[in-house]
């Protein structure tokens, strides 16, 4: 049966839905199997060091898992070579990355190479980038402030704290001469060299060239998209446009993408040779700011006409939703937002999900309220929090105030 060349909006949507995995039977109890299905779904897991509910590479398992245990994002990203299924680097933003994409990073560590022998630490302090580097091989996994002695930080990087040792650490992970082994119970990363840490058939894998690496992200950014432009594509291991133009152009002429009209978008769309066109997705989840379905925001606001901005940096007099607003993904529309935070300390220590802000789309249905409070209930026995608590802030406030409180009428799948 041949594919469509023009798609509505809906079916973009469920295109780009079913490609990050929301159409994926559930596993009564998700496994290794599961995690490894939905990194093959996403591609990536953005990395933010905001806590405020959950830590945000652990949010889009979440979404498509249900209730899963922590520890398999902590195995696949620090545990054994042969149990390492990610690792960190600088792919969208800091991400856990699978490992076999790190050789078609290296064209990224060449350039921070580049820049790091005319600036920076390299350049200031080059003896001191080469004792860090052979104290971490003779040691193993370190972090910043094992190798400080106590010296002082400065505050020159705003939002950082970083000594001379950190500065040399981050140089040597950007050009690869070592990698994240893992984070610790302070987040903070622990280097180490590649060899201890990645799988012996990456760290020999041959470098391929720029334009053949360049080709490779843009295809994973294109399966775990399903349908996009350029510049979607683009951003999902954040490449200059350019060169990923060309990869488009010669993914297109080996059939892997599909030129497309998608009703009421303007730019050039392609869709994934393997994309599944779905008759309707039945999502309920909430979404991280950082999850791949919203991260690149232009692509957000065409799927689902969804204006959506983080304001955690924005000053507080000047939030419009709130600090960490979550959209609530419902079939396959975003139909809410909500303000939350995760209050451990609250209920004498059973901990409360404080709703903070509640605000419904337009489009929004009349269940909305149910369906979300089904999902923060959902939300908060993964976090282990013991209530829900809904401020009077936002349009949708009142009704989810009284679906949390009463439990009853509530409809829709648990996911």
């Amino acid at each position: 049966m041949s594919r469509p060349t023009e798609l509505s909006l809906p079916q973009a949507r469920r295109i780009a839905l079913a490609a990050q995995g929301f159409r994926d039977p559930a596993h009564a109890v998700p496994t290794m199997r599961t995690f490894d299905r939905t990194l093959r779904r996403t591609g990536l897991l953005q990395i933010d060091s905001v806590n405020v509910l959950e830590r945000a590479h652990y949010m889009p398992l979440y979404a498509r898992m249900g209730a899963y245990d922590r520890s398999l994002l902590d195995r696949a990203s620090g545990g054994t070579r042969r149990d390492r299924r990610v690792v960190e680097y600088w792919a969208h933003e800091a991400a856990f990355t699978p490992v076999d994409a790190l050789p078609h990073l290296r064209h990224r560590m060449e350039r921070w190479r580049e820049r790091y022998a005319v600036e920076g630490i390299g350049v200031e302090q080059p003896e001191l980038v080469r004792e860090v580097a052979e104290e971490v091989a003779a040691r193993g996994r370190v972090t910043a402030r094992d190798l400080d002695d106590g010296r002082p930080r400065d505050r020159v990087h705003w939002g950082w704290n970083w000594s001379d040792a950190k500065r040399a650490l981050e140089m040597l992970m950007r050009t690869g001469d070592l990698v994240v082994a893992g984070r610790n119970g302070a987040f903070e990363r622990l280097y180490d060299v590649p060899e201890r840490v990645l799988p012996r058939d990456v760290v020999d894998a041959a470098t391929p060239s720029v334009e053949d690496a360049v080709r490779e992200l843009v295809r994973r950014g294109a399966r775990s998209h399903g349908i996009g432009t350029t510049a979607c594509f683009a951003d999902y291991f954040r490449l200059r446009l350019t060169p990923a133009a060309q990869a488009v152009a010669e993914l297109v002429e080996a059939g892997e993408l599909e030129p497309v009209r998608v009703r009421g978008w303007d730019a050039p769309t392609y869709l994934h040779v393997d994309a599944a066109l779905p008759r309707r997705v039945d999502a309920r989840t909430l979404l991280s700011p950082f999850d791949p379905v919203v991260w690149f925001r232009p692509r957000a606001e065409a799927l689902f006409d969804f204006h959506y901005r983080i304001e955690i940096y924005t000053p507080a007099e000047r939030r419009v939703h709130g600090y960490y607003v979550l959209p609530f993904l419902l079939g396959d529309r975003v139909v809410a937002r909500v303000d939350l935070k995760a209050d451990r300390r609250a209920a004498g220590g059973a901990g409360v999900l404080r709703v903070l802000g509640a605000y419904a789309e337009g489009h929004a249905p009349a269940t909305t309220a149910a369906e979300l409070a089904l999902e923060l209930d959902r939300l908060r026995g993964w976090t282990g929090l013991g209530s829900i608590e809904v401020a009077e802030r936002g349009d949708l406030a009142a009704a989810l105030r009284g679906a949390v409180g009463t439990g009853s009428g509530l409809v829709g799948p648990a996911g």
